[in-house]
């Protein structure tokens, strides 16, 4: 009886079974979809993915993917939940378009998804706040208007239909795109979409029962709140708690790229998904890529590398015996020489192997004939070479530090490598600076005293020896560093959050920071000349960097 009873439950569990799999492969009739082109995107699909689950949809997702996907983006997102798709490209027919909208016109495959009674489109750039299921109640075809009346195809319902498929195939290379893409072309073919009435997602069964189904029908804002007009009025067009969709419309730009986070406040909901992302493979927690991870930590070894390199071969191999003398005196007797040294009127003092008076004004000098050997034209060589290696210092860091890491990280790799790569490139021409001053003094055959120094020295009773890590130099490369790091963190620290206000504030505080590059470049480089001619008689030193 047990055996008979057992064998009962165990077939009525394998009809469950087989009932349960027999249903899953009919599928839904209704699905979220999107396009992906390349595996520059698949970081926006899977946040849109996960959004979605988010809002507790249980529709099918379905991406529909290019041979330009790679094998490893296809297993990340099955083990996210995306239905894969494999598709061939629709060439864009239009000559003049912009370069990334090579491929846009294949996002026209979805009217051919006939095996689905309806389905929501959403550009991989969008990310779902609430529940959007009602769209499915939707017109055969639903979209938003933009300014100029315009509809926006990055937020579209669709009903598909293999006859208008034909149709737009067949009018593909005749229609006029005003975007060169796919949201000219729509625009073109649904000309009378600006009249259409607007969907009313909160009508009962009963009214969308006797009513019939209209062609078309505009989507609310709510449904596709757009981050270009956000950037414009610093907040939004409709209430910001009811919205449902945000389309991140900033042409090239996309929320993966680090840097937009400090830039645009709504970029902060896009990461936040981001960073609740599961890890469905191994180490994809967090949105992140295990390439790019090992990469991420190779980049932060490499400049502090560089700059070890260069602090050891000035500092350390070239002078034991003067480093050991300056590490004998401490920083309390340093820090109270300061300290009298201040009281007394006497300002703070200026560690330079040059005279006081002609740091703080070189330009006096020349006019006094005090450094008749200091080219007229030094000073503005300098500033001209400290301006281009700040500029190539920073195009260098945009183009090693990855697009998509996390906006912290991208900072601190931004940071590390500008700074590195500016200490490196304007120390060198420092030390070219100084051999050149060497040079000088040694045709010249003249030397110059350090009365100044001589007379801090004496004065004080603290005995400074020379060395290549000299203080000023520190001292003007850490207020560089010092205001490179605050002039973009201004807007966070007034709390400011419109787009251009940030901008503007960011622009004078980088007017701040030229002023004072200006100065310091000019001061170092004279520095390091007169440096040399009063060094000519000494060996020539091993260090490959003064700012080192």
């Amino acid at each position: 009886m047990r055996s008979v009873i057992s064998k009962m439950c165990f077939c009525l569990l394998l009809f469950a079974m087989l009932r349960s799999r027999g249903c899953e492969g009919l599928g839904s009739e209704e699905a979220y979809v999107t396009l992906l082109y390349g595996d520059e995107f698949l970081l926006g699909v899977r946040v849109l993915g996960k959004s979605i689950r988010d809002t507790g949809s249980t529709r099918d997702m379905v991406v529909l993917v290019s041979d330009g996907v790679s094998d490893y983006a296809k297993q990340l997102l099955k083990a996210d939940g995306w239905m894969v798709e494999l598709i061939s490209l629709l060439a864009n027919p239009n000559q003049v378009r912009p370069q990334r909208f090579w491929g846009v016109y294949t996002k026209l495959k979805i009217f051919n998804m006939t095996r689905y009674k309806k389905v929501v489109y959403l550009d991989a750039d969008t990310i779902v706040l609430k529940n959007i299921d009602e769209l499915f109640k939707c017109g055969k075809f639903c979209a938003n208007l933009k300014h100029s009346e315009r509809l926006n195809s990055g937020v579209m319902v669709v009903e598909p239909s293999e006859a208008v498929f034909k149709d737009m195939m067949s009018k593909v290379n005749t229609l006029y795109s005003y975007t060169g893409g796919d949201q000219g072309f729509l625009n073109t073919y649904y000309a009378g979409f600006p009249n259409a009435h607007v969907f009313e997602p909160n009508m009962s069964l009963k009214e969308l029962n006797e009513r019939s189904e209209p062609e078309m029908e505009r989507l609310s804002t709510l449904y596709n709140a757009d981050v270009g007009l956000y950037m414009l009025a610093n907040k939004w067009m409709v209430d910001e708690k009811e919205l449902k969709v945000i389309h991140y419309t900033l042409g090239p730009l996309k929320p993966w790229d680090w840097w937009t986070a400090w830039l645009l406040k709504p970029v902060d909901l896009w990461q936040n998904v981001r960073e609740q992302l599961e890890e469905t493979l191994p180490g994809t927690g967090g949105g992140r890529n295990p390439n790019v991870q090992f990469v991420v930590k190779i980049l932060f070894v490499l400049p502090l590398c560089a700059l070890f390199l260069c602090y050891y071969q000035s500092c350390v191999k070239m002078n034991k015996d003067s480093l050991s003398s300056c590490c004998r005196i401490s920083p309390c007797d340093y820090v109270r020489h300061i300290f009298y040294k201040f009281k007394s009127g006497g300002g703070l003092p200026v560690y330079s192997s040059v005279t006081s008076s002609s740091v703080a004004n070189p330009m006096q000098q020349f006019a006094n004939g005090a450094h008749p050997k200091v080219p007229a034209y030094l000073g503005g060589v300098s500033v001209v070479v400290c301006f281009m290696a700040a500029l190539l210092s920073v195009a260098l860091a945009s183009a090693v530090v990855p697009r998509q890491v996390m906006p912290w990280t991208g900072l601190l790799l931004m940071y590390e490598w500008t700074f590195a790569t500016f200490f490196i490139m304007f120390g060198s021409y420092l030390r070219v600076a100084y051999i050149w001053g060497k040079a000088t003094g040694g045709r010249a055959g003249t030397a110059f005293t350090r009365s100044d120094s001589a007379e801090y020295n004496s004065g004080k009773g603290h005995q400074r020896h020379e060395s290549d890590c000299d203080s000023s130099v520190w001292f003007y490369g850490t207020g560089m560093a010092l205001l490179a790091v605050m002039t973009p963190s201004l807007p966070c620290l007034f709390g400011i959050t419109a787009l251009f206000t940030r901008l503007g504030l960011m622009v004078a505080g980088g007017i701040v920071l030229a002023s004072f590059m200006t100065y310091a470049s000019e001061h170092l480089a004279i520095r390091a000349f007169i440096r040399g001619l009063e060094e000519r008689d000494l060996p020539r030193s091993r260090s490959i960097c003064l700012l080192c």
